[in-house]
C-alpha cells in the first residue's frame, strides 16, 4: 500500500511539471512573438511618425517592463527553467520529485502510525483488570500504530517475567524506530546533491560562455551576461530545491521524535501496568 501511495504520487508531480513545461514552451513562444510584434509595430510607427531615437528606446523599454508585469509569476519561473537548460535543469527537476515522493510517503505512514497513547494506555489497563493479559493482547492486536505492536511484543512475553518484558518492549522499540525513519537517509541525499548538481551546471555553463566568447574572438556584453544568467538559474534551482525538502525533512523529524517520545513514555506506563497486575495475583 505505501509502494502504491509513493508511485502514484510521483507519477501524479511527473505529469503536473511535465504539463507545466509544455505550457511554458508554449507561454514562451507567444511572449518571444508578441514581443517581435511589438518591436516591428515600433519600427513601423516611429518611420511613419520620424520620432527621436531616444524617446523609441524609452517607449520600448516601458512596453518590455509592461510585458513583464503581466507574466504571472509563476509562468516566469517556467520560463527561466526552460532557459536554464534541460540537462541539468532536469537533473534537479528529478531530485525534487524523488524527494517529494519519498517526503510524502513517510509523512502519510507517520500520520498512520500517530496514535493516542493515553487512550490506548487506559484500553489496557481495563482490559487487563477485567479480562488479563489476553483481552490487553486482543485490543494492541485490533490498534494499528508502533505503540500498540510493542505492547503486543511485551503483553505476549508476560509469561517470562517483566525482565523479559522490559527488554522485549526495548528491543522492539528499536525496530519500530528504524521503520519510522525509513527513507531519511534518501531525502537527506537529495536535499545534499540538488546544490551540487546546481553548481555543476553553473561551472558547465559559465565554461560554455568562454568557449563562445574564444569562438567570437571578442568580449560581448551581452553574450557573457546571457551565458552567465543561463549558468546561475541551475545553481538557484537547486538552493530552492534543498530548501524545500529541508522544510519536509524537518518536520518529519520532529514527527518521528514526537512519535519516539510518545512510544517510550507508553511503554513505561506498560511496565507499571503489568508490575501493578502481577503483584493484585501474587
Amino acid at each position: 500500500m505505501k509502494k502504491l501511495i509513493a508511485l502514484l504520487t510521483v507519477a501524479g508531480i511527473l505529469m503536473f511539471f511535465v504539463t507545466s513545461s509544455i505550457m511554458a514552451q508554449d507561454e514562451t513562444e507567444q511572449i518571444a512573438d508578441e514581443q517581435t510584434e511589438q518591436v516591428s509595430d515600433e519600427a513601423v510607427e516611429a518611420n511613419d511618425t520620424a520620432e527621436p531615437a531616444v524617446d523609441e528606446a524609452v517607449e520600448t523599454d516601458e512596453e518590455e517592463g509592461a510585458t513583464q508585469e503581466k507574466t504571472p509569476m509563476h509562468q516566469q519561473l517556467k520560463i527561466k527553467f526552460i532557459e536554464g537548460g534541460p540537462t541539468f535543469m532536469g537533473f534537479v527537476l528529478v531530485a525534487l520529485i524523488l524527494g517529494l515522493a519519498l517526503a510524502f510517503e513517510r509523512i502519510i505512514y507517520l500520520n498512520l502510525a500517530s496514535a493516542n497513547t493515553k487512550k490506548l494506555l487506559e484500553k489496557v489497563e481495563s482490559a487487563i483488570n477485567e479480562g488479563g493479559v489476553e483481552a490487553a493482547k486482543e485490543v494492541c492486536r485490533n490498534t494499528r500504530g508502533p505503540v500498540a505492536s510493542i505492547f503486543y511484543q511485551g503483553l505476549s512475553r508476560y509469561n517470562s517475567g517483566i525482565d523479559v518484558v522490559e527488554k522485549s518492549v526495548v528491543s522492539y522499540g528499536s525496530v519500530q524506530m528504524g521503520l519510522l525513519e525509513k527513507g531519511l537517509t534518501w531525502i537527506a541525499l537529495f536535499i545534499a546533491i540538488a546544490p551540487m548538481l546546481g553548481f555543476l551546471g553553473t561551472v558547465i555553463g559559465m565554461i560554455v560562455a568562454f568557449d563562445a566568447i574564444e569562438a567570437a574572438g571578442d568580449i560581448n556584453p551581452s553574450l557573457v551576461a546571457g551565458g552567465i544568467k543561463v549558468a546561475l538559474i541551475t545553481t538557484v534551482s537547486g538552493l530552492i530545491v534543498a530548501m524545500i525538502l529541508q522544510v519536509f525533512y524537518n518536520y518529519i523529524v520532529s514527527k518521528i521524535d514526537a512519535i519516539v517520545n510518545d512510544m517510550e513514555d507508553a511503554s513505561i506506563s506498560l511496565i507499571d501496568i503489568l508490575v501493578e497486575y502481577q503483584h493484585k495475583n501474587a
